[in-house]
């Protein structure tokens, strides 16, 4: 079965987004873990978190993933991308500080706590990874870049 030009774009700008989320989640993660593993609180810990990895992943996702090299662009997509990023963070602060408030009530021990908050606060990425790339995909780095990438793959 031959995929057609538009799917063909797509799936590569998947696999690079894949692959650029990879690396922000591992940076990511690493900043939560060791923020909240020294006594953060979940919301410092996924702020300082969404930090160290939302620069990155803007940077990897515009110029790699979907390829947009034009900084005219870069202030239309930057509203859009913070609103999905922030969006994100704040699930991601709320199910980490309620994952925080049980494991307390369970009276787990500081390890194991920061293990099943550092696992919550991923899970919340993981969950939000499929939905980003649409939105991404359709809202931030729209336009110019299927099209050249369509007639550069046609030609």
């Amino acid at each position: 079965m031959a995929l057609d030009t538009t799917t063909r774009v797509r799936l590569r700008t998947f696999g690079r987004y894949a692959a650029g989320s990879g690396v922000a989640a591992v940076l990511s993660e690493l900043a939560f873990l060791v923020s909240y593993g020294v006594g953060a609180i979940p919301l410092l810990a996924t702020v300082l978190a969404w930090f160290v990895g939302a620069v990155p992943n803007y940077l990897l996702n515009r110029y790699w993933a979907w390829r947009h090299h034009r900084s005219s662009r870069s202030k239309r997509e930057l509203l859009p991308y913070v609103l999905i990023v922030v969006t994100t963070t704040v699930v991601a602060a709320l199910v980490t500080t309620g994952v925080d408030t049980l494991a307390h009530r369970w009276e787990t021990e500081h390890i194991w706590r920061t293990l099943l908050v550092g696992g919550a606060y991923l899970g919340t990425y993981g969950v939000m990874f499929l939905l980003k790339f649409v939105l991404f995909d359709r809202y931030v780095f729209t336009g110019e870049h299927h099209r050249s990438a369509t007639r550069r793959t046609v030609t």
